[in-house]
């Protein structure tokens, strides 16, 4: 035994005798001895229980209860659907729609046990080596990460270092200028100095010799010395006449200009708010996770993505009641949902299809995707704009605005891009030309650089569109069809049967298309490949003006809205 404990027998504890028990039951959970475990295998009901040694029990494993834990009854049937055991009262209540329901008894008996627990060991041994690996793998991205924080870090010095060096570089030059002009002013105005001191000198010393030599000397003599003197007077007075004209007597003041653009470089150092932009890059970590549950996955996803196999419930219908044409809906990750008005408002919808608010954002919206938990995109075509918001803490913000030259429309995320419509402005939405036109499909990053541009052809707008494994699907009302292109602009398949009026569409987890047709007022099935199709729902089970469709994250249920937002079909897609 694991532990030292003993155990009782259970019966005999209920007749207040305290018995040793020599077996255990795991059906009953109880210990029995050795009599009791005698009348346990005479009766019909307990004569097949599993038991076991006392000496082998193991208390330390969990029991298993054997019970439903909603509704306390036997579990006796399996639900082939949802791979689950259940009760009566769980087949009646949640599993009436569904078909294949099994005798669990039976699923039991065709079970081998033996080679379960092996599949399960091995599968646990191989996810315990996964995890290892991911936690190995997380380790040495952390120290990645340090490491390259740091030389971020040092780069965005280099930058600053840079910056200085020039910046140095220039203002030395500026004062190795600044000196050599007044240098060359100093040495200027000290040469006008010398020689205007040479001047004043001469001046003196004939004022003199005019005082003390004139009055003294013969007359002929003071005439020729004062004719001498006037004639040197003369020459200083032109001296000083030329003086007006000379360079070196003007005053001169040091001052620079300032480039014209250290302006704009000023202005643009005042605006700009980063040296660049830390951003996380993910990319997929390749893992080897070949299971039993990915290869019996395989198998299903064979066998349930054949449209033939298909069947949709319509399981209840919600009144909404916001009574605007309605142009798209997405189910987003948590179960709520979000429906766009025409030109209008974008209402916010609880997870069961109840109207919870209208959101506060402004402009005539189209169509919206969801890009991650919190964060969503919405195209405005009179803007020419995508705007992604984000609507974290039940608050909405936009935190990106995509700039376009040409109308947009329909909108899907995946991959990390944005796939939307565009249309011309001088195309006229009243055309009734019915040829088709060339249109354009862009794929763009969520920064709104362009990655692929792809031209399809079709007669209706591109309203309706849906990006996935590296392929866009659009209907085309006008057409009555919907179409497949891949990134080369290369159609892939073009599919008309059963549809007059395709309106939205969604795909399920296997690639099916699954198509509102507005105009036959049905739900339409079309295989991957676009080759076949099924009518789900029709007119007949209660549809009316279908327009909007989409599937709940990860389910494979959804809604339906009409194209008035009047009311909600919560539907309910399976496969036989």
């Amino acid at each position: 035994m694991a532990s030292n404990k003993v155990i009782l027998c259970g019966p005999c504890q209920e007749g207040k005798v305290n018995t040793k028990a020599d077996i255990w039951c795991y059906n009953c959970n109880e210990g029995l001895c050795s009599t009791c475990s005698g009348q346990h295998k005479k009766f019909k009901g307990t004569r097949d229980h599993k038991t076991i040694d006392i000496k082998s029990y193991k208390p330390s494993i969990r029991a298993i209860n054997t019970e439903c834990d909603i509704h306390g009854q036997q579990l006796k049937l399996y639900c082939p659907s949802h791979l689950m055991p259940c009760c009566d009262e769980c087949i009646s209540i949640n599993h009436s729609k569904c078909t294949g329901i099994k005798s669990l008894e039976g699923v039991v008996d065709n079970t081998k046990i033996e080679k379960s627990t092996k599949k399960i060991d091995n599968d646990i041994n191989s996810t315990l080596q996964i995890l290892n690996e991911i936690m190995s793998n997380k380790s040495g991205n952390i120290q990645r990460g340090e490491e390259q924080v740091d030389s971020i870090k040092e780069t965005i010095v280099k930058y600053r270092k840079k910056i200085n060096k020039h910046l140095d570089d220039l203002e030395k030059k500026l004062c190795q200028e600044t000196d050599t002009i007044l240098n060359q002013e100093k040495s200027k105005a000290s040469d006008l100095k010398t020689e205007i001191d040479g001047k004043q000198k001469n001046l003196k010393k004939m004022q003199e010799h005019l005082h003390t030599v004139i009055p003294n000397t013969s007359k002929l003599q003071s005439f020729l010395g004062l004719h001498q003197i006037e004639q040197q007077v003369h020459q200083c007075q032109r001296y000083v006449d030329d003086l007006e004209d000379d360079d070196r007597a003007k005053e001169f003041d040091i001052k620079m200009k300032q480039n014209d653009e250290i302006e704009s470089i000023q202005s643009k150092i005042r605006s700009l708010e980063s040296l660049g932009e830390v951003m996380v890059v993910k990319k997929n970590i390749d893992l080897n996770r070949e299971t039993s549950v990915r290869r019996k996955a395989q198998v299903e996803s064979r066998e349930q993505s054949n449209i033939n196999n298909m069947t949709m419930n319509i399981e209840a219908k919600i009144e909404i009641n916001i009574e605007k044409w309605i142009s798209n809906m997405i189910c987003l990750m948590d179960g709520r949902v979000i429906i766009v008005e025409r030109w209008g408002k974008v209402n916010l919808l609880t997870s069961d299809g109840k109207l919870q608010k209208q959101l506060p954002i402004p402009g005539e919206a189209w169509s919206v995707t969801q890009i991650n938990q919190n964060t969503i995109a919405i195209t405005y075509p009179y803007e020419k704009a995508i705007k992604i918001f984000n609507m974290e803490n039940d608050t909405v913000n936009v935190t990106k605005v995509i700039t376009l030259d040409k109308r947009c429309y329909g909108l899907s995320f995946s991959n990390d891009s944005l796939a939307v419509g565009l249309i011309d402005d001088d195309y006229d939405d009243d055309d009734d030309d019915d040829e088709e036109e060339i249109r354009i499909i862009m794929i763009i990053d969520l920064e709104g650089n362009t990655q692929k541009s792809i031209q399809v052809e079709c007669k209706s707008d591109l309203y309706d569109l849906v990006y996935c494994n590296d392929r866009v699907i659009y209907s085309d009302d006008d057409g009555e069809a919907v179409n497949c292109y891949d990134e080369s602009s290369k159609q892939i398949w073009r599919y008309t049967q059963d549809l007059t009026g395709p309106k939205e569409l969604c795909t399920d987890s296997y690639g099916n298309i699954i198509v509102a047709d507005y105009d036959s007022e049905r739900i339409v099935v079309i295989s991957k490949d676009g080759q076949n199709s099924k009518v789900l729902i029709s007119k007949e089970d209660g549809l009316k003006n279908p327009w909007c469709i989409c599937f709940k994250h990860n389910e494979s249920s959804g809604f339906i809205c009409d194209e008035d937002g009047t009311y909600l079909a919560k539907f309910n897609l399976a496969s036989r």
